[in-house]
């Protein structure tokens, strides 16, 4: 009969896991309390592949996700699971404050105590720091802010929570490693929101680390209109990769732009290009940098649109770069940026193709004003001078340009790239357009013509 009742439970959730998100939830939600948590004890049947550990050979599983992830449902599921196979354990719950065990780890909405199943009594003394299960297992809590109390407990696992929030966070690592010597094969989980620290980055380096990665919309279970809302406020910008997306955003060392840099930079709202604060034109000039890409099915073409504005500070304003096209579509998608931003030039570098790259421009808008630049210098030793604008506070970006700001960052002060793609195509087009706008000889704003 228990048997029978299983095969009909399985049968449900796979016929509620197939059904689109807002008919799923509404179809839980009408379910009765002993039905729901009973399809709720069954985690591996719908939760997602982000939230389990693969079957290979690891010491440590890294979870480095964005928010919403459903990063502490998975870590207390897993110490529930560890506990309720064997009643001999001893866990360390490390957090960067012991508060934070307890309200996160332990007593969340998402924690070890919500995710035990129905009948399982577990004995949770806060003033001790101690969870009994009751199996018999203990786990313990501690803060990374003490990470003397690790100097002398030993554990056969641990569930690390919060990594990049940790202050004396190396220490405390190496006291909990240290003491996971109850077992040869001992395990350590840590979930974190992705920051950038050396001991994040040499954990992931470590020997039998595994390391899962994803974004905030990979929990279904999110209220999609969130989601969107979240995206809407953050997306591209390094707050949301970081938060939303997941994404480790490192900074190179010596790259002439840092994410910090960047986001001090960027303007929140952008300014219009018909009219100003006093109602006047606010952008005295716009131009179009161009990187034409080296051969038909070679690199991208980075097509990035500047303005000048009457406060004499340059705003990137759009980043319409192609990759794939022919001469003649990327040409249109130069002509279609310049109409767009009714630019009064356009800046293209003529090294690889020389006349074939203003003729190609000229033959996708004939009245299309092309300005031929050629590089006498080094990618990096032009852009030297513009990265001193950024840190001058004269160069902002209008709105969120990931791929871009990628590239700039992967500039190295002195020569050298490491950045994404073979070549910083997108990089290369703003610095020819801001050195157009504001390290030009001219001293006259030129008058600006419509298309």
């Amino acid at each position: 009969m228990a048997k029978r009742r299983n095969a009909d439970l399985f049968s449900l959730l796979r016929e509620v896991a197939q059904l689109p998100k807002r008919e799923r939830q509404i179809l839980v939600n009408s379910l009765s309390a002993p039905v729901r948590r009973a399809i709720d004890e069954h985690w591996r049947r719908w939760a997602h592949n982000g939230q389990y550990p693969d079957d290979s050979d690891w010491r440590v599983w890294l979870i480095s996700a964005g928010r919403g992830f459903g990063k502490t449902r998975a870590g207390a599921e897993w110490v529930n699971a560890l506990a309720r196979g064997n009643g001999n354990l001893r866990i360390a719950l490390v957090g960067a404050t012991q508060d934070e065990v307890r309200r996160i780890m332990i007593e969340g909405e998402s924690g070890i105590l919500a995710t035990a199943r129905s009948g399982e009594t577990l004995d949770w003394q806060s003033s001790k720091g101690e969870l009994r299960f009751p199996s018999g297992s203990i786990a313990l809590a501690y803060g990374a802010a003490a990470p003397e109390s690790l100097r002398g407990p030993q554990h056969h696992y641990a569930w690390c929570d919060e990594l990049a929030k940790w202050t004396n966070g190396k220490l405390c690592w190496d006291n909990l490693l240290l003491g996971m010597r109850l077992q040869k094969d001992a395990k350590v989980l840590v979930t974190t929101t992705p920051q950038t620290s050396a001991l994040l980055r040499s954990i992931k380096a470590m020997p039998g680390c595994i390391t899962v990665t994803g974004p905030t919309h990979d929990n279904g279970n999110l209220p999609g209109d969130y989601v969107a809302y979240m995206e809407s406020l953050y997306g591209g910008t390094r707050l949301g990769r970081q938060e939303l997306l997941g994404e480790l955003l490192e900074d190179v060392e010596d790259a002439l732009w840092t994410r910090e840099l960047i986001e001090a930079c960027r303007v929140a709202l952008r300014p219009s290009t018909s009219s100003g604060p006093q109602g006047d034109r606010f952008f005295k000039r716009i131009v179009i940098g161009v990187d034409p890409p080296a051969s038909k099915n070679g690199d991208a073409c980075g097509i990035v649109a500047i303005g000048k504005g009457a406060d004499g500070k340059a705003y990137v304003l759009a980043d319409h770069s192609v990759k794939g096209r022919s001469p003649e579509g990327w040409a249109r998608a130069v002509a279609a940026a310049a109409e767009a931003w009714g630019a009064d030039r356009v800046i293209a570098e003529v090294n690889q193709g020389g006349d074939m790259v203003e003729s190609t421009l000229r033959a996708a808008d004939v009245g299309m004003p092309v300005k031929k630049v050629h590089a006498s210098r080094g990618k990096v030793a032009r852009a030297e001078p513009v990265a001193a604008l950024y840190q001058s506070g004269k160069a902002f970006h209008a709105g969120a340009f990931p791929a871009l700001e990628d590239e700039l960052c992967g500039l190295i002060s002195g020569g050298g790239y490491e950045g994404p793609g073979r070549s910083p195509d997108r990089a290369d087009a703003l610095v020819w357009a801001m050195t157009e706008l504001m390290l030009g000889k001219r001293g006259v704003e030129p008058r600006v013509r419509q298309l």
